[in-house]
């Protein structure tokens, strides 16, 4: 992603908002990929998002935010694991 700021600072206020309601390792909706991949340029220019890993019920990968960005909108302390036993 080009850079982090100027990426999200093209994205709407009810986009953000959306962001931040999933929270740094929440699944990304379709409207909100869409969303990232507008303000990076689209679709392949520096998307925000990764798979992460697992997968809906219909086969296809579940998306979240690559740590930069997540880390960039709620912190770095937000993407650290608690340790075993605290949750």
């Amino acid at each position: 992603m080009a850079e982090i700021a100027a990426v999200l600072g093209r994205l709407a206020p009810e986009e953000l908002d959306g962001l931040r309601a999933l929270g740094p390792q929440g699944h990304l909706t379709r409207p909100l990929i869409d969303a990232l991949d507008r303000a990076a340029g689209g679709p392949g220019a520096g998307r925000g998002y990764v798979p992460s890993g697992s997968v809906s019920p219909t086969g296809g990968p579940y998306f979240v935010l690559r740590s930069d960005v997540s880390g960039w909108l709620f912190g770095a302390a937000a993407q650290l694991p608690l340790p075993q036993g605290e949750a």
